[in-house]
């Protein structure tokens, strides 16, 4: 049976010696609180992981997606829309094809510091 750890100072405990008004006053104002939460929730699906992987390599057709997914191209299309909509992937359309790519190179980057701090010991 596992015991709760209830996270709380001691009835005696006074604080820290934090400045918490200037914490406070530099902390992360609250829109962009939730539009960060958001952006990670984007970031919470395997799938759309896999595909910013895939994308992180080069441009990339939706058939090609669908062939590195094993799913099929309206299952890629949606989630490609959602990262399109998170501002993660960009597209260009050349005839009927559509590419997509990384929006930027800050999206390469956030995956790979993720990365080095999971294989960080």
């Amino acid at each position: 049976m596992q015991q709760h750890i209830t996270e709380e100072c001691e009835v005696t405990c006074g604080g820290s010696e934090a400045d918490l008004v200037r914490i406070k006053s530099e902390m992360i104002e609250e829109p962009l609180i939730h539009d960060i939460a958001e952006w990670f929730k984007a970031l919470s699906d395997p799938t759309r992981v896999k595909m910013i992987s895939a994308l992180m390599r080069g441009e990339l057709c939706v058939h090609d997606l669908s062939e590195l997914l094993e799913m099929g191209q309206s299952a890629v299309s949606h989630q490609l829309r959602y990262l399109r909509n998170m501002r993660m992937v960009k597209r260009r359309k050349v005839g009927k094809t559509v590419y997509y790519s990384l929006d930027d190179s800050h999206i390469e980057e956030i995956i790979r510091v993720t990365l080095e701090h999971l294989k960080h010991k």
